[in-house]
């Protein structure tokens, strides 16, 4: 039942109002509509996410959400451009280069938003 119903991620805020500046403005998401108390953000093939505000925002250590890229050095290049920083990782299990680390069958590029949630953007890899 679920495998057929449409799934949406949530992003917690502690100011939505900074937080919509960056999802708007340095994503390059266009405008959030409002709902209740926080934004719905659209996204390719009818994925989508819903901004709300929480004293928990940022709070989470691992990824909240990624969206898939086809040519993700070009991505990173255009996120850069617009003020967004990457996480650099440099551990014996993972290191980036250009903010991008290989590896699984994917390439992939971690930031965090002004509220501290980690993002990402991924490309899977050819095989």
């Amino acid at each position: 039942m679920l495998k057929s119903a449409p799934l949406y991620s949530y992003v917690p805020v502690s100011n939505l109002k900074r937080a919509r500046q960056f999802y708007e403005d340095e994503l390059g998401l266009g405008l959030g509509q409002s709902s209740g108390p926080g934004l719905i953000f659209q996204c390719a093939g009818g994925t989508g996410f819903f901004m709300y505000p929480t004293p928990g925002a940022g709070t989470n250590q691992a990824s909240c959400a990624f969206w898939q890229v086809g040519d993700i050095k070009t991505t990173v290049a255009w996120l850069k451009g617009r003020g967004v920083v990457f996480e650099e990782y440099d551990t014996p299990d993972m290191k980036t280069e250009g903010s991008i680390f290989t590896g699984g069958g994917a390439m992939a590029a971690w930031f965090k938003d002004t509220e501290g949630n980690i993002m990402a953007v991924v490309q899977d890899l050819d095989e």
